[in-house]
């Protein structure tokens, strides 16, 4: 059995969950996240808990088990206390302002970048440099980061660009200590 399918995932009050057919739905302060389930996995609601099993041993199936188990953990995860991603500006000129659910950027180029949030997301900006991408689905967190991020990926050699607040680049050496 699967070390981490096999632990149930207790449900925090004031969180809804329901089981729809192959789809599990949680509901909570922050949001409504919904997850489908793969074949060959089951999901039993107890009483404040929720427990993923699965029918068969094949690999496929460990497989799914544990990754379902973690999904559902993270839905019921997201709704209560919600997901962040932090990205940096970094570049002389380099800038964001948030302009009701659209992020205007300056990242170099000869236009301004415009960059629309989807329903579901909030993403602030702070100091002009600092973005924070929150909301209650992980997955959904963590696309629109890398698409923000995407708009200008941190150059190689000056460090330019977007980058994630944990990230950490290895620079190249220019022209200058290349030489012989």
């Amino acid at each position: 059995m699967s070390r981490i399918g096999k632990l149930p995932i207790e449900v925090p009050k004031g969180v809804k969950v329901a089981l729809d057919g192959r789809v599990f739905t949680a509901t909570g302060p922050k949001g409504k996240v919904e997850q489908a389930l793969p074949p060959g996995i089951e999901v039993k609601i107890d009483d404040g808990s929720v427990v993923a099993s699965r029918g068969d041993d094949s690999g496929s199936a460990k497989a799914r088990h544990g990754l379902t188990r973690a999904l559902l953990a993270n839905a019921v995860k997201g709704v209560t206390q919600g997901w962040s991603r932090e990205l940096e500006i970094q570049g002389v000129g380099f800038r964001a302002e948030s302009k009701g659910n659209e992020v205007h950027l300056a990242l170099g180029y000869s236009h301004p970048v415009v960059f629309r949030v989807p329903e579901g997301i909030k993403v602030e900006v702070d100091k002009n440099t600092r973005i924070v991408v929150t909301g209650a689905d992980r997955q959904q967190v963590g696309q629109v980061a890398a698409e923000i991020r995407n708009l200008r990926r941190p150059d190689a050699y000056q460090g330019k660009g977007i980058r994630y607040k944990d990230e950490r680049l290895k620079l190249k050496v220019g022209k200058a200590g290349a030489g012989g």
